[in-house]
């Protein structure tokens, strides 16, 4: 998964965190999203859209006031937030990766052990979305 695309008015397309707005009354932090400095054309990153859509959807007709970090809810974006850190910047991407998913599999061995069924789920999901976007880039490279 690339984070350039070609903008429709030619010029580069590249993901940055940003916030988006739901309603006025949401903001929703360090969504990676496509901009184009060019055009200023921007659109959500493709591999988070329907994990966005389906937290916007449990937001309801009516929410209330909040502020809610994305990289909290999809690892995706908790694995660009990191990388992006300033505190991260000479670390390799791999080296961020690696340890991401070694903190996940700890977590997993806590949860199981515990038998919390709920928290099993989240870290297998968070799992699932690293090795489907790895498998990803790795078909592409």
């Amino acid at each position: 998964m690339a984070v350039q695309k070609p903008c429709s008015c030619g010029a580069t397309m590249n993901v940055r965190l940003r916030t988006v707005i739901f309603q006025n009354k949401v903001e929703i932090e360090n969504v990676p999203i496509y901009v184009c400095d060019s055009c200023q054309k921007s659109e959500v990153f493709p591999p988070i859209k329907s994990e966005l859509t389906g937290f916007i959807r449990t937001l309801g007709a009516s929410p209330e006031a909040a502020v809610v970090q994305f990289n909290d809810i999809s690892e995706l974006a908790h694995l660009m937030f990191t990388v992006s850190s300033k505190e991260n910047m000479n670390r390799p991407v791999e080296s961020i990766i690696d340890e991401r998913v070694n903190e996940l599999l700890d977590l997993l061995l806590l949860a199981s052990s515990l038998k919390d069924e709920h928290w099993v789920k989240d870290v297998r999901h968070r799992l699932r979305q690293i090795s489907s976007h790895l498998g990803a880039v790795n078909r592409s490279s």
